[in-house]
């Protein structure tokens, strides 16, 4: 569980990472390869997994299904929180 939440959060901070952690990686990796703008969320959202992997195992805590669900639940959760509220206001309001 406590791999989950660790993920969930390292996924809710990935537009944070963009800038002091991906753009360093970016700027290395372009001496190699083109990196396009529109890939750099993409690897910014690999990294916060990186870590949050290597944590879940110095915690002991965590499957590989769950530090996945909890990333992406966490990278995504601010827009599904919209969703939800938007689809209990509708209903709200039809009744």
């Amino acid at each position: 569980m406590l791999g989950f939440l660790v993920a969930a959060i390292a996924g809710a901070l990935v537009p944070k990472l963009d800038e002091p952690v991906t753009g360093p990686v970016v700027a290395f990796l372009d001496g190699y390869f083109k990196i396009e703008a529109h890939e750099k969320r993409a690897i910014s959202f690999m990294i916060a997994l990186l870590i949050a992997a290597i944590l879940s195992v110095f915690l002991d805590s965590g499957t590989v299904f769950g530090i996945a669900f909890g990333a992406v639940l966490g990278y995504f959760g601010p827009r599904l929180f919209v969703l939800l509220k938007r689809v209990i206001e509708a209903r709200t309001d039809a009744d």
